[in-house]
């Protein structure tokens, strides 16, 4: 799935995205589980041992992987976002507003459909695919 329709130069350092941290509240392990594991379908990974106490939980699915961070006293993202690419925004669409979640399509973001919606924590999440 391409990214941009711009030709963008390779940097010299060869950067790429490994993973994206939100923040949680303290105990919302199985809200994050429900949601990112059911809804979005992603596959939870362990933890490196060394990081298992301090809490959270970890996903990974086709090119995607979420980690979930424990922050105490916890406030959502209302502005910083991940866009995370799929192939169905409107299935995706519908899941999301059959599990309780807002859902604002936004289509002033060319060359890509989007919209806007929330994990279940209130943390802002975008959701793009092409304009075919």
């Amino acid at each position: 799935m391409p990214h941009r329709e711009d030709p963008v130069p390779d940097t010299p350092f060869g950067l790429g995205l490994q993973h994206v941290l939100l923040a949680m509240p303290r105990g919302g392990e199985d809200d994050a589980r429900a949601f990112f594991g059911g809804l979005l379908g992603l596959t939870e990974i362990r933890k490196p041992t060394v990081l298992i106490a301090r809490r959270g939980v970890w996903f990974r699915g086709d090119a995607l992987e979420i980690h979930l961070g424990v922050e105490d006293p916890f406030r959502p993202a209302r502005r910083a976002r991940p866009g995370i690419m799929t192939r169905d925004l409107d299935l995706l669409s519908i899941r999301l507003r059959e599990y309780g979640l807002p859902v604002e399509m936004d289509e002033f973001f060319p060359p890509y459909r989007r919209l806007i919606s929330e994990d279940p924590f209130g943390n802002l999440l975008e959701f793009v695919t092409p304009r075919v």
